[in-house]
């Protein structure tokens, strides 16, 4: 259930099978982004991130739990706290 919710996405898009170019990419996007003499490769893009960095297919970023930073050895800083120091 935790997968599910996490990577139910890339589960979903994988029910179709693996790419066929198994995840490699060659830049052809940039190519033809540089060819259509764009300014913003968003614009040639299929899938392309909102101004704001956010992915509308894979919910992205999300909140992150406590236990994968400490799986990871992470540790997130509270800017407020951050600057009241200085």
């Amino acid at each position: 259930e935790e997968i599910r919710s996490e990577f139910g996405y890339l589960l979903d898009a994988l029910e179709s099978g693996a790419p066929p170019h198994g995840g490699m990419a060659f830049g052809l996007d940039r190519l033809v982004m540089l060819l259509a003499n764009e300014e913003s490769i968003r614009d040639v893009i299929a899938f392309p991130k909102t101004t704001q960095g956010s992915c509308s297919l894979t919910n992205s970023p999300s909140e992150v739990k406590q236990q994968q930073l400490a799986d990871l050895h992470l540790v997130t800083l509270d800017p407020e706290k951050q600057n009241k120091k200085k």
